[in-house]
C-alpha cells in the first residue's frame, strides 16, 4: 500500500515539524561569522569548488549584525508570510563548529534564547567535530532540539577529490558515529550534477546514505555561480548541466531508495539570480517541486518503495 505523509509521497520536513511542535515552524538562516578550514589554508584555500563567497549562506543574515539582530531582522520579514509559528535557528554560512568552543557556546546560546525558538540547526563539516565541540553539541541537545548538517555531497571518492571536498568517507562515517553516540540527529547534504558524475553515481550516493544512521537529507542541484572555482571547469567544457527532467527523475528515484524514517529537508537548492550562471531552469523552483510531486503520483512511487538496506534508521526526531 502506498505510504502518504498527508498530501506527500515522502516524509517532508514540514510534515515532521508540524507533528513535532504542533504548528508552523520557520527556519531563520544565520551567519555567525565563522570561516572554513577548506578556505583559510588549514586544509585548502580554494574551498569546495561550487561554494559561493558567502560559504553557501547567500540567503542568511549578515555577519555584520549580532545573532539577535539577524534573527529579529529575518523574523520580521517572515512574519509578512506567517503570522504565527515557532522558529529553528539555522547556522548556515560556512563551517559552524569551526571556532573556539567558548565562542561557539556564546553564539548557540544567543540563538537558543531568542523568543519562540524550538530548535537549533548547525551546518558544518565532519572534520570539524572535536570532542570538545561534540560535548557542547550534546549539552545543547539536552536543552533544546538540535540537528547537525553534514555536507557529504557524494559518496564517490574520486568526485570528492575533484570538487576539493577535503575529507574522505572514513571521516564522514566517524562523524556520524560520534554524533549518534550523543543522540544528535544528522542531516546529510547531497548534490546532483557534480562534474563527471552520471546517474548511477548519484543514486549510489543515495544508497550509501540510506544505510547510514542518519535522520534527514537535503537534495541539491549543482548551481554554477560567479566567482567560484567551478567556473574554471565550465569554461574548459568539463561541466555539463543536468536538464530539468533529468534532475526530477533522479530525485524521484532517490526518494524511493530512502527508508521511510529519513526526513527529506529539501528537494532542490537556491542560488541568487544575480550570481547564477546555470542551469537557469533552476530559478523556477516551484515548477520543479510541483513536477516532483506530479511525477511521484503518476508513477505511483513513494519513499521507501525500493529501500532494501539491512539497516533501518531509527528516527529520533
Amino acid at each position: 500500500m502506498t505510504k502518504k505523509w498527508e498530501d506527500k509521497r515522502f516524509y517532508s520536513l514540514n510534515y515532521f515539524l508540524r507533528h513535532k511542535f504542533g504548528c508552523k515552524v520557520i527556519k531563520i538562516s544565520l551567519d555567525a561569522g565563522f570561516s572554513c578550514p577548506n578556505r583559510d589554508g588549514t586544509i585548502s584555500r580554494g574551498g569546495c569548488i561550487f561554494c559561493s563567497e558567502r560559504g553557501s549562506g547567500d540567503f542568511a543574515g549578515s555577519r555584520e549584525f549580532s545573532i539577535h539582530q539577524q534573527f529579529e531582522n529575518i523574523k520580521s520579514l517572515m512574519n509578512n508570510k506567517w503570522k504565527n509559528g515557532k522558529y529553528i535557528a539555522y547556522f548556515q554560512a560556512y563551517t559552524n563548529t569551526y571556532g573556539p568552543v567558548e565562542v561557539l557556546r556564546e553564539k548557540y546560546y544567543e540563538a537558543m534564547n531568542q523568543e519562540n525558538v524550538v530548535g537549533i540547526a548547525i551546518a558544518t563539516r565532519p572534520d570539524c567535530l572535536s570532542e570538545q565541540v561534540l560535548d557542547l553539541l550534546e549539552e545543547l541537545n539536552n536543552k533544546i532540539y538540535v540537528w547537525v548538517e553534514l555536507g557529504l555531497q557524494t559518496s564517490n571518492e574520486n568526485t570528492a577529490i575533484k570538487i576539493n571536498r577535503g575529507y574522505n568517507l572514513e571521516t564522514f562515517e566517524k562523524a556520524v558515529k560520534s554524533l549518534r553516540k550523543r543522540k544528535i540527529d544528522i542531516v546529510v547534504h547531497t548534490i546532483f550534477g557534480l562534474p563527471g558524475e552520471n546517474e548511477n553515481d548519484m543514486l549510489n550516493t543515495i544508497k550509501y546514505i540510506s544505510n547510514k544512521d542518519i535522520q534527514g537529507i537535503k537534495f541539491h542541484l549543482l548551481h554554477l555561480m560567479k566567482n567560484t572555482p567551478l567556473v574554471n571547469l565550465y569554461n574548459k567544457g568539463q561541466l555539463k548541466f543536468l536538464e530539468k527532467q533529468q534532475y526530477i527523475d533522479i530525485v524521484c528515484k532517490s526518494i524511493t531508495l530512502l527508508p521511510k524514517s529519513i526526513v527529506i529537508h529539501r528537494l532542490t537548492g537556491d542560488a541568487p539570480r544575480k550570481l547564477l550562471i546555470g542551469p537557469l531552469w533552476s530559478l523556477k523552483k516551484w515548477e520543479i517541486l510541483n513536477s516532483i510531486d506530479n511525477t511521484l503520483e503518476q508513477r505511483d512511487w513513494y519513499q521507501g518503495q525500493n529501500y532494501d538496506g539491512l539497516y533501518y534508521s531509527t528516527n529520533s526526531f
